[in-house]
């Protein structure tokens, strides 16, 4: 097995990390500290073309693959940005991928060329207050009139909406009870956020603050029939093909969130004096980030075989789990350990720890918590019973 990048992928990881070095944790800070969107970082990568890493070629993309993605998103987190700077590109990344697999050529023509040069934003509306991991009991309807669907419903966590033009979006078309499968009856639509109907509503948070979360209610919104992405009852099977690269695309920004922290504690010991010597050479110091280092090492080797599994086309379901539970861990704890080598000074927004720390913790709780991930090892991987 060859652990080497080869000379393209090291080539996309220099690449990335000068653009995003171009923009110094000053930058970022700023952006958490006013809520202000990323405009300028974000053109900046569209520009390079890298928004399109994984949309086909055929389509105005790169034509690569979702292991180049991770090691763009890694290197983003890992120069500072944390999820400010992550979250806009991976929105360009994952929510196409049912469009790339499952969407007409009409749509892939319309729509894709726009997403890679950075012309259209996009959200991402599943999740839904009384159903929240549990895909299956969503509630939001589609209803079919004519060469339209009528949708009604609420949807909550949707992100990036007050920046995007359209959100890939998960409704019922058939009711659960209904349905041959619980899994079966929901479709996926490409909704455009101008539609009449549509009410956004931000959800204040603990990090993250240039790019938004919201409360997204739909009374009747008409959604045209060409709109609908994919076969219609077969949206959650459809959505699979964005779930597992978001897995791996969120656990290299946890790896690259913890790097960016590591990097800034090791430079911080070896520079700050106490008791008339560098406290990095105090064990106390030492061990914590060296343990850092090793659990960081080994989730990118987990996030490197699960986009390796994705982009050959074979199951990577278990591998995209394991990704993001490891990487979620070991990311928040580097910035813990960053922020602890830092004492109280880690607590001031002026050393940029408590930003990374603050954003890096979403990781363990979205896109899905780790005890869900841990019960679909569970279940899908030891063949234990289901426990839920």
């Amino acid at each position: 097995m060859d652990f080497d990048l080869t000379e393209e992928q090291e080539m996309i990881r220099r690449h990335v990390r000068g653009i995003a070095d171009r923009f110094d944790l000053e930058y970022w800070r700023e952006r958490d500290r006013t809520g202000q969107y990323p405009h300028d970082f974000f053109n900046a990568l569209a520009e390079a073309g890298w928004l399109g890493v994984a949309i086909p070629e055929a389509y105005g993309g790169a034509g690569l693959g979702i292991t180049e993605a991770c090691l763009m998103l890694e290197e983003i987190c890992a120069s500072g940005a944390g999820t400010s700077g992550a979250s806009p590109v991976h929105f360009s990344i994952f929510p196409p991928m049912p469009i790339v697999k499952f969407g007409r050529e009409e749509q892939k023509r319309a729509w894709l060329p726009r997403i890679a040069a950075g012309e259209m934003k996009l959200g991402f509306s599943v999740t839904e207050p009384d159903a929240g991991t549990d895909t299956t009991a969503i509630s939001t309807r589609a209803e079919r009139v004519g060469e339209e669907y009528v949708l009604t419903g609420r949807k909550i966590w949707s992100s990036n909406l007050k920046h995007a033009d359209r959100t890939l979006l998960l409704a019922r078309t058939t009711p659960r009870e209904q349905a041959e499968k619980k899994t079966l009856g929901m479709t996926l639509f490409f909704v455009d956020l101008k539609s009449p109907g549509l009410t956004i509503r931000e959800i204040e948070k603990l990090g993250r603050h240039c790019v938004d979360s919201n409360e997204l209610s739909l009374d009747g919104v008409r959604v045209p029939a060409a709109d609908r992405v994919g076969e219609e009852g077969r949206g959650f099977y459809h959505l699979l093909e964005g779930i597992n690269p978001e897995r791996l695309l969120v656990a290299a920004e946890a790896v690259g969130i913890g790097r960016a922290a590591l990097e800034l504690a090791v430079r911080y010991a070896r520079e700050r004096v106490v008791f008339g010597r560098p406290i990095g050479m105090n064990q106390a110091i030492q061990f914590p980030l060296a343990a850092a280092y090793g659990k960081l090492e080994t989730a990118a080797l987990m996030v490197r075989r699960g986009a390796w599994l994705y982009d050959r086309g074979r199951p990577c379901g278990a591998e995209a789990n394991m990704a993001k539970l490891e990487a979620a861990q070991a990311g928040f704890e580097a910035c813990d350990a960053a922020l602890q080598t830092y004492g109280g000074m880690g607590y001031a927004k002026e050393y940029h720890i408590e930003r990374l720390w603050r954003e890096v913790r979403l990781y363990k709780i979205a896109p899905v918590s780790q005890e869900m991930a841990l019960n679909y090892l569970a279940e899908h991987v030891l063949g234990l019973p289901r426990s839920y």
